[in-house]
């Protein structure tokens, strides 16, 4: 689990990080007995233009696994899944589906050698580009 660097964090903040990762972690959990294929989750959040940088990012072991659940539709009951989750705490992230994205071990090794964060900075990067 990760988030922006910021210099200062806030009691608040700290506190809300803390309700974001039990959230998450109690929807990881979910998700792996749910789907073949997946491996972990983690999220990103600049809490100074909180609740709309909070990201979520949803990995899977390899494509196929990935385009297994994308062809069965079960993208969206994923991300439906992390938004209930999140609500439940009480962490109110408007459009969140919206910030829950997909990808792959598979597909970080062969375009970022394995090296996550790389490929998170990249991602991060060609979002304000």
């Amino acid at each position: 689990m990760g988030h922006y660097p910021t210099i200062f964090m806030r009691k608040s903040d700290k506190k809300l990080e803390k309700t974001i990762v039990s959230a998450l972690t109690e929807a990881c959990e979910e998700v792996l007995k749910l789907y073949e294929g997946f491996e972990w989750l983690t999220h990103f959040v600049n809490f100074q233009t909180f609740p709309d940088s909070l990201s979520i990012v949803c990995v899977f072991n390899c494509n196929m696994s990935l385009q297994q659940v994308i062809e069965m539709d079960k993208g969206e009951r994923i991300k439906t899944l992390i938004e209930r989750k999140l609500t439940l705490a009480n962490v109110k992230a408007k459009g969140i589906k919206k910030r829950i994205v997909f990808d792959t071990e598979e597909a970080c090794q062969n375009e970022h050698n394995g090296n996550w964060n790389k490929r998170f900075e990249d991602i991060q990067n060609a979002r304000f580009v």
